[in-house]
């Protein structure tokens, strides 16, 4: 449970998003409730409609603020060209399963079966994730259909870590590194 809030302390929206993200990797996102979000932050119903008309409002900007959470993670990607191709996908893949991310990413996904709106921003994402790890395998040598073949792999490989990360303990580093040599191999 958050800590009391200070009397006359305005939150933020940020605050409340961050709330929803808590909500949402601990409960699932049937658990994102007014009453809920309220109870986490330790303030009436009225503060959460000062700042969203609704509650498909709240969700619209729950699902935008993991969009841009994700970009800022990964939009580096994009520009490592001229970082060499194995460091990059090595950085990449480090940056994927790690465990600060897996609970939010996989109820994100697992919301994805159900919400269009978060299905189109999960879909938007991966094709991100998907062009700076093709890009890779081309700078690393295959050409463009083996460089997208390998890279359709490798995201899918690093989703199935994210989501067995709880039961069979996440990728060891051996693990991943094993795994990159595996997928450069000419």
């Amino acid at each position: 449970m958050a800590s009391r809030r200070g009397a006359g302390r305005r939150l933020s929206d940020e605050d409340w998003i961050h709330a929803g993200f808590v909500i949402l990797a601990e409960s699932g996102p049937n658990a994102l409730r007014v009453d809920a979000l309220c109870r986490r932050l330790d303030v009436t119903k009225g503060s959460f409609y000062w700042h969203f008309a609704d509650m498909p409002t709240y969700r619209t900007a729950l699902i935008d603020a993991w969009a841009n959470l994700n970009d800022e993670h990964r939009r580096p990607f994009e520009d490592m060209r001229d970082v060499d191709p194995r460091e990059r996908l090595a950085l990449m893949m480090r940056t994927w399963v790690a465990p600060q991310q897996w609970d939010l990413e996989r109820v994100m996904r697992v919301w994805a079966l159900t919400d269009e709106t978060v299905l189109a921003s999960v879909q938007r994402s991966d094709r991100r994730i998907l062009r700076a790890v093709t890009h890779a395998f081309a700078d690393a040598g295959f050409v463009p259909e083996d460089a997208a073949l390998r890279a359709t792999v490798m995201v899918a490989t690093g989703i199935g870590f994210l989501h067995g990360s709880k039961s069979v303990g996440g990728a060891s580093e051996e693990l991943q590194e094993r795994f990159l040599d595996f997928m450069l191999r000419q």
